[in-house]
């Protein structure tokens, strides 16, 4: 069993909901990019998702983007990414989150063999649809780490099921058409999709975009097995981490969500 359907096995057991949270590495520093880690797991992190700053990330909103601008400004890589997932002090499981072309450059079996000596769990790699990932999926299962998938709104049913027998881990439903970013309310029809996802899979479903406030997570979570927080926590850092200085109010507005994520 791997580390992610593990955590997800003792959440449901406990009659909990996973809080996944995201965060881009190198962003507000690098330097403190382990001890984020670390905070976000404090707070009540169940998965933490390392982003992996990337020059095109079309699947994000402003807030992410100009996250992943910064941090490529200060000199981050893949290797310094996982160099911090190494370094940092945590139990829970971490997915790496970035863009295909970043695998694809460094070899998809290359690729996962270094997440696996960095002590990652998994991967998502937001623009590689389940058409395109066979290579990726036979190199990633290789090496034991899970390969998530997102599925949006707009997934045909084919899309559904190809995900789910590539994915593993969990699968990531996209609430809401467009890119990531806080938004002010979850949209309802994410139930719908996650019912339609769940009929193709025992898979654990998350849902992500637009999730950023206590009563958005505990929507969601009534359908799904966890919600993914990003944007609002993103902006967060950016605005009061100042070298930990911020950590309470980071680790406080962290375990609002997971108290709601029932």
């Amino acid at each position: 069993m791997s580390s992610l359907s593990s955590t997800f096995s003792q959440l449901q057991s406990r009659g909990e909901k996973a809080l996944v949270t995201y965060f881009t590495v190198g962003d507000p520093n690098v330097e403190d990019a382990a001890e984020i880690m670390e905070a976000l797991e404090e707070g009540g992190a169940d998965v933490i998702e390392a982003g992996l700053p990337f020059s095109d990330p079309i699947g994000d909103g402003p807030t992410i983007q100009a996250s992943s601008q910064r941090a490529l400004d200060r000199g981050v890589t893949p290797l310094v990414v996982l160099e911090q997932i190494k370094k940092a002090k945590v139990s829970v499981p971490v997915v790496v989150m970035g863009y295909a072309n970043t695998a694809y450059r460094i070899g998809w079996n290359r690729f996962a063999e270094m997440l696996k000596e960095a002590g990652a769990s998994g991967a998502l790699l937001v623009d590689l649809t389940p058409e395109e990932a066979e290579d990726w999926a036979a190199a990633a299962a290789a090496h034991g780490i899970d390969r998530i998938f997102l599925v949006a709104p707009t997934s045909s049913e084919e899309r559904i099921a190809a995900a789910v027998r590539l994915g593993s881990g969990f699968v990531y439903a996209v609430s809401r058409l467009g890119v990531t970013g806080a938004g002010t309310q979850a949209p309802p029809e994410v139930v719908d999709m996650i019912t339609k996802i769940k009929r193709h899979t025992d898979l654990p479903v998350c849902a992500g975009f637009g999730i950023s406030q206590p009563d958005h997570m505990e929507m969601v979570c009534r359908s799904a097995d966890g919600g993914v927080v990003g944007s609002s926590i993103v902006q967060m850092l950016h605005q009061v981490w100042n070298h930990g200085q911020g950590k309470p109010q980071v680790v406080s507005y962290l375990r609002s969500l997971k108290e709601a994520a029932k």
